[in-house]
């Protein structure tokens, strides 16, 4: 390990992080590494984007407050947050890029190659994708020993876990370095080797697919299918809520990346396409396995 990594697997986080996506992940991603004391910047593709990532983060951090979370007011956090609208504006001296953009591999290739290109050679690069193969990823890149998956899970603040997908080239101190990272953000890191959906996404989008399947069948309802898990196996949220807070046309995504990898026992219900196709991706749009209110 460098005298660079142990001088910040120790102290922490990384002192200055970037964010490569202000969406509903990255945005959690963003609070969390600004309340472990990193100066965060924020990347998005327009000013309009940056702004709305920034107001997700705000709204986050206001959350965070009211439960007691936190103990500054938002603003202190928020003064040590920053966002552009290019990727080549990241500091050359960002410790740690998360790219936490939609999944598909050409977009987080192209966020990943620039990235890159803007830190210095000492900087760690992570994706946050749930199923696309880190190996792949790392093979588009000038120093894929500097890089790995970093999986958070939804709602990133409340969550106490992050899968840590190791390449099969990703420096060994690397993996240290993020781990120590992991452990500094108050969460529990497992690291899985890269293969088609991790650990996390396989299993869960199993669970996911078999309760759709049981809704098409008319096996019980949603409601009662989420009841089930929930109190008869201790699940924190039955599978399809958990569906909704995803994202129908997420789920749909991994579901045919793994049935392409691993075979038809993750062909994805009639119904979810259905489902996708009408609008009714969960919580975003309000309605999925369940209605949704706005304030939720």
């Amino acid at each position: 390990m460098s005298t660079h990594e142990q001088s910040a697997a120790g102290a922490g986080v990384p002192a200055v992080v970037a964010v490569v996506g202000g969406g509903t992940m990255g945005a959690g991603i963003v609070q969390q590494f600004l309340t472990a004391g990193a100066d965060v910047v924020l990347v998005e593709a327009t000013a309009e984007a940056a702004g709305a990532g920034r107001a997700r983060v705000a709204a986050g951090l206001e959350g965070a407050r009211s439960r007691g979370r936190i103990d500054a007011e938002p603003a202190a956090y928020l003064a040590r947050l920053r966002t552009v609208t290019d990727t080549a504006a990241i500091p050359a001296d960002t410790g740690l890029v998360v790219e936490a953009v939609p999944e598909r591999p050409e977009l987080k290739i192209a966020v990943l190659t620039a990235a890159e290109a803007a830190v210095g050679e000492e900087a760690v690069l992570a994706s946050n994708t749930s199923s696309l193969s880190v190996t792949e990823l790392a093979a588009a890149l000038q120093r894929p020993h500097r890089f790995l998956g970093t999986h958070f899970f939804n709602p990133v603040p409340a969550s106490k876990l992050v899968e840590i997908v190791v390449a099969p080239g990703t420096d060994p101190a690397v993996l240290e370095s993020v781990r120590g990272w992991v452990g500094a953000l108050g969460k529990t890191e497992i690291a899985v080797r890269d293969a088609p959906g991790f650990a996390t996404s396989r299993l869960g989008v199993t669970l996911g697919l078999e309760a759709i399947r049981m809704v098409e069948e008319e096996v019980a309802s949603p409601a009662d299918i989420d009841t089930a898990m929930e109190l008869g196996y201790r699940h924190p949220m039955g599978p399809l809520r958990l569906t909704d807070l995803v994202g129908l046309d997420v789920r749909l995504a991994i579901a045919e990346h793994l049935a392409s990898e691993l075979g038809d026992r993750f062909a994805p219900p009639e119904l979810l396409r259905r489902m996708v196709a009408e609008g009714k991706l969960g919580k975003k749009t309000g309605q999925g396995f369940h209605t949704w209110d706005e304030g939720e």
